[in-house]
């Protein structure tokens, strides 16, 4: 009987986590963030400190969440007339969860932000000793992205007008490379330069307006960062 009552306790327990993660936005968002940071955890090298920090801050947050929903729905129940009282009760509780929150953020930066940054500086040191072809490549998806977007619009031709600027894109898109693949700054900068010029001049002959050449260089230096970045 006793061993009823507590598989009876656990499944009422269950029920209420469930009907949490049913009936709230946030509680949702809450499971969806825990689930990716336990899942990037499993990459860096945590120590056992850390890593009940990260279970006790998840808790911590859940937990909270729970609670607000628990009052508001005791509230609810009692009245369902505005009351000054009741308003602070659910303001109150909404304060705890947004504490909770502020603090998950903190323990995540405080513990990830090195481990990320020494990530990323490796992967840097990586893609430039990449061979030259990935540039290429890069340019490649560029024009096609370009002559796509503009097949679908119908707009311009793939060498004049429409959107995007192609000939922006394939700047900036060659600027991006060399800025990864460089690690001289002029360089870089005379490249910059050359790009806004190719821009600027799709402007003053009337061929792209503004917003054309700025998509073009945004897509450009997207498409090229996400193959070297990503994809590599």
């Amino acid at each position: 009987m006793k061993v009823r009552k507590l598989i009876d306790s656990f499944n009422y327990a269950i029920d209420g986590i469930i009907y949490t993660l049913k009936t709230q936005r946030n509680m949702r968002i809450h499971f969806t963030m825990a689930v990716i940071v336990l899942f990037l955890s499993l990459f860096f090298d945590l120590s056992k400190l850390e890593i009940l920090i990260l279970f006790f801050t998840i808790a911590l947050v859940v937990i909270a969440e729970m609670i607000n929903t628990s009052i508001e729905a005791s509230i609810d129940l009692i009245t369902d007339q505005y009351h000054e009282l009741a308003k602070i009760a659910k303001n109150v509780a909404a304060g705890a969860v947004l504490i909770a929150a502020l603090n998950a953020v903190v323990v995540a930066y405080i513990i990830f932000f090195d481990k990320f940054n020494r990530i990323t500086d490796m992967v840097l040191h990586k893609v430039r000793k990449m061979p030259i072809h990935i540039t290429f490549i890069s340019l490649l998806i560029t024009i096609l992205v370009v002559i796509s977007i503009k097949a679908y619009t119908g707009k311009g031709t793939p060498l004049r007008g429409g959107m995007p600027s192609g000939h922006t894109a394939i700047a900036f898109s060659i600027l991006t490379s060399i800025a990864f693949i460089s690690e001289n700054t002029l360089t870089i900068s005379l490249c910059l330069l050359m790009s806004i010029l190719v821009g600027q001049s799709r402007i003053e002959t009337g061929i792209h307006n503004f917003f054309q050449v700025i998509m073009g260089a945004i897509l450009g230096i997207f498409i090229t960062v996400f193959i070297f970045q990503i994809i590599y």
